[in-house]
């Protein structure tokens, strides 16, 4: 179903979903009490071309909201990665998200991380080339505490007593281009400027989302060790997790998403600053008669 962007629902909640919960169909096969599909496949023109195919579906729970999702972070095949989420942010942006919470495997960095673990993530490293991404040129984006630590507090309750592992409150994520896994000689690198873990999903979204003014956090998986962190990873325990551990993971994101404190205060948003490069901005300290 394809609609225009007068056509985009309102929603409270953006989820980008990763390989955590790729391979369920998320939410239904859950089966959460209350959970109600309003819509799926539904795909919006942008100013950059069509949106990935987004789901939109209410929660259950005390305070029911309305999410709007994408799949493996609204990958669009053909389409570069960043591109794709410009348009699903974009998307966002039109039904009024607010909060933003995502989910992603990732590799260990930190020789204390095994397979199965949780990491709620407080900070970045981009090392990617997707840093230009962006909606407009309007704002100036402060990224002093680009972790909602409102949002992160709700994926760390909602992880708590989790059956596949540990659950880590916060942590370093190295941002890599992918889709190859990295070298033992990047792995040691990125341990050398304190990474945790390395993924592939955190940057552009933590741009994007500073951009429109809503909230993000992401809770994320250790898949595998790192190249040369502990010992080789096996493809059996990565393929395992893919499979098994969808559901209890999914649980704990739905979870999140029915507890989330839409009116939680956070300094977020007054961390978008309108520009300074405005063509009238141009000429203007000659212009002031105080020469200020």
């Amino acid at each position: 179903m394809r609609s225009s962007a007068a056509e985009v629902p309102r929603a409270d909640i953006g989820f980008i979903g990763g390989s955590g919960t790729f391979s369920l169909s998320f939410p239904e096969d859950l089966n959460r009490t209350g959970t109600e599909i309003l819509g799926s496949g539904l795909i919006f023109r942008t100013p950059f071309g069509e949106s990935p195919p987004l789901k939109l579906f209410t929660t259950g729970g005390r305070r029911p909201r309305t999410v709007l999702a994408a799949k493996m972070h609204g990958r669009i095949p053909g389409i570069p990665w960043g591109e794709a989420s410009r348009r699903l942010f974009w998307v966002f942006r039109e039904a009024g998200v607010q909060k933003i919470i995502a989910e992603g495997g990732v590799g260990s960095v930190n020789r204390l991380l095994d397979p199965r673990d949780i990491v709620v993530p407080d900070d970045y490293i981009d090392f990617s080339m997707r840093r230009d991404t962006s909606i407009g040129e309007e704002h100036l984006l402060v990224m002093r505490q680009p972790i909602c630590p409102s949002l992160r507090l709700t994926l760390v309750e909602a992880a708590a007593g989790s059956p596949s592992g540990r659950v880590f409150s916060r942590g370093v994520y190295l941002v890599t281009d992918g889709r190859h896994f990295e070298s033992p000689a990047e792995v040691a690198l990125f341990r050398q400027w304190g990474a945790d873990v390395v993924g592939q999903s955190l940057c552009p979204e933590v741009y994007l989302a500073r951009e429109i003014g809503a909230c993000y956090a992401g809770i994320y998986l250790v898949v595998n060790y790192g190249e040369g962190t502990v010992k080789p990873w096996e493809y059996r325990v990565l393929k395992d997790i893919f499979f098994e551990d969808a559901v209890p993971f999914g649980s704990i994101i739905m979870q999140a998403l029915e507890s989330v404190n839409l009116e939680a205060e956070c300094a977020c948003r007054g961390l978008r600053k309108p520009t300074l490069l405005r063509p009238e901005n141009i000429g203007l300290k000659r212009r002031r008669p105080d020469g200020a």
